[in-house]
């Protein structure tokens, strides 16, 4: 059984920067994808970013690209998301989640994914 827990989320201003943490256990990192999403009340769960078990591949959603970088640290288990130039628009409950499989249509898409977290919430305001 895959567990994952998040951290890092909190309230900054727009601009300000956050990174977000993703850990792991159970998981073997020897296939599969571990990707960042987040939601808002009455909306879908929205893919933000994924990397491969190797790191080697890194997905981004158009919204982030440029602001948000996804890293891997295997021997820590942990997954990062840095996100800078922070905006309202990125208000959300984030969510991490896990699927060791080794087809994939899109690792930006939640139902690909079989573990998640229960998500740490990030408030930009001013």
């Amino acid at each position: 059984q895959v567990h994952v827990v998040e951290s890092g989320g909190g309230s900054v201003q727009p601009g300000e920067s956050l990174t977000l943490a993703c850990e792991l256990t159970g998981f073997s990192f020897s296939n599969g994808f571990v990707g960042w999403f987040r939601q808002t009340p009455g909306k879908e769960r929205e893919g933000v970013a994924a990397i491969y078990a190797f790191g080697v591949d890194l997905r981004y959603a158009n919204s982030v690209r440029g602001r948000f970088a996804i890293s891997l640290d295997r021997a820590a288990s942990t997954i990062y998301l840095q996100m800078s130039n922070l905006q309202p628009a990125d208000t959300a409950t984030y969510y991490c989640a896990a699927d060791g499989k080794s087809t994939w249509r899109d690792p930006l898409v939640a139902a690909e994914y079989q573990f998640w977290g229960q998500g740490t919430q990030v408030i930009v305001s001013s």
